[in-house]
């Protein structure tokens, strides 16, 4: 089990810098087109295009530190209603339905990506694929998000439920505030 939680915050420690660095380029990408264009009177062209693609890397693995952190939408009102086994049952139900849907959504984006493979990506002279591929990636990573989520959150001991204000409700990742 350390093997995995080990791997598991490596993973997503990783992920983390990747998009802090594609954001950083981004924004660097920007910065210089507005110089570019308007100090220089010379529009880059590639620049754009790199904004682009790499705002849209940043979002589909952003999306995976989201559902790992569990900062995703809730059903938290049906969850208040819920006590003891029935909100375990729920939270079942409700990873089972995101695992779901997120793994529809990494087979549609691996068949995108695999149709625009010829394509080239205007003034970076690179398939567009490479763009496509940032959808199935960021699934799949999502998923391992969810499932490690809630493998970390265990079931409340019998007699305990978790209610509004509870342990449940004050712990945050590993911390518990």
């Amino acid at each position: 089990m350390k093997f995995v939680n080990l791997l598991d915050r490596s993973l997503f420690r990783f992920v983390s810098v990747v998009c802090q660095l594609l954001l950083f380029s981004a924004v660097a990408a920007g910065f210089y087109q507005v110089i570019s264009r308007f100090v220089l009177q010379s529009p880059a062209d590639w620049s754009e295009a790199w904004t682009r693609s790499s705002l849209i890397w940043t979002v589909m693995l952003g999306l995976c530190l989201a559902f790992r952190h569990g900062a995703m939408l809730s059903v938290e009102m049906l969850h208040g209603f819920l006590k003891g086994s029935a909100q375990r049952w729920l939270e079942h139900l409700i990873m089972l339905t995101c695992v779901g849907f997120l793994g529809f959504m990494a087979w549609v984006g691996m068949q995108m990506t695999w149709r625009v493979r010829f394509q080239m990506l205007a003034s970076l002279e690179f398939s567009i694929s490479w763009i496509y591929a940032s959808i199935p990636i960021g699934m799949a990573l999502a998923i391992v998000g969810v499932v490690a989520r809630w493998l970390e959150r265990p079931a409340p001991p019998a007699g305990e439920s978790a209610e509004p204000g509870g342990q449940a409700d004050r712990e945050i990742g590993n911390t518990v505030v």
